[in-house]
């Protein structure tokens, strides 16, 4: 039987139309904007209302905090009380501690839930990276894999989920520790643009550059058409609330004719706390990571 749950946490940026089609539940999480703290859920509503992107332009500083198993156990006990298994996919153990969180929260979980089935994984993912991942595994329900199958799938293919990443401003991710002083002073010159990638760890990685907005851009569509691994897949562009480059990366993959389908999200407050107003990633099923 497939009556299993999938559970994500809000780094996963998918969009609400993906989120409600299969029914994923997504765990919200906090950020701090200003002085004011802010919880942030599936449907982008308190996102929008403050107008985050907005904020971030005008220097307001933003924040943001592990999911803690007190709040896991808290959001998953009523789906395992209603008998459902549980698969959760977690943001990367090599931005956050998340994953760690859940580890904790689990065992307890088991131990009072002893006949139910509650698996985490560290997806070595962000953004719509893990979204990708959620979604596969949401098409691996509907297609009658087991939880254990699904479970040993995503484990099995966790490195083909290529991420590239273009951010417009770079202070953002060097004040929250995401990359170094000199990576961002190098970005800060000559409208250079660095090309990020999320690595084997599931940490962010400076691997090329390139001079201005529409070349960076291009670049990582080239990428994609080097090393996606077949041309039928759906992929997803997230983006910091620059919907017109993001069109404008799906145009050039689309005019090249490797994929079936691309879905775009936005990057949500605590994703974007770290890459700011302009960011740019794109993510789909690669031969490799990278």
């Amino acid at each position: 039987m497939n009556n299993y749950i999938i559970v994500t946490d809000c780094t996963c940026d998918l969009s609400i139309d993906v989120i409600n089609k299969y029914d994923i539940k997504v765990i919200p999480m906090e950020f701090r904007l200003g002085e004011q703290d802010y919880l942030h859920s599936a449907d982008f509503k308190v996102f929008n209302e403050v107008g985050f992107y907005n904020q971030l332009r005008e220097g307001v500083e933003a924040s943001t905090s592990q999911i803690t198993p007190y709040t896991y156990e808290s959001f998953l006990t009523p789906l395992l009380e209603a008998g459902n298994d549980i698969l959760y996919v977690a943001f990367s153990s090599g931005l956050s501690s998340t994953y760690s969180s859940s580890v904790i929260a689990f065992e307890t979980l088991q131990e009072k839930f002893p006949d139910r089935k509650i698996i985490t994984i560290d997806s070595l993912a962000a953004s719509a990276g893990e979204g990708l991942m959620v979604y596969y595994a949401c098409l691996n329900r509907e297609n009658g894999m087991s939880i254990e199958e699904n479970k040993s799938w995503i484990e099995e293919h966790i490195q083909n989920f290529a991420h590239w990443v273009v951010v417009d401003d770079l202070h953002h991710l060097k004040r929250g520790g995401r990359i170094s002083a000199a990576t961002a002073f190098v970005g800060s010159a000559l409208s250079i643009k660095p090309i990020i990638h999320v690595n084997e760890e599931g940490k962010l990685i400076n691997v090329g550059k390139a001079h201005g907005r529409k070349k960076s851009l291009t670049t990582i569509a080239n990428k994609l058409k080097e090393t996606i691994s077949s041309n039928d897949q759906t992929i997803m562009i997230a983006h910091g609330d620059c919907l017109s480059d993001a069109e404008f990366l799906r145009d050039k993959i689309m005019e090249m004719g490797v994929v079936k389908e691309v879905i775009i999200s936005e990057i949500g407050p605590v994703v974007g706390a770290h890459s700011g107003p302009g960011t740019v990633a794109l993510f789909y099923m690669g031969t490799t990571r990278y």
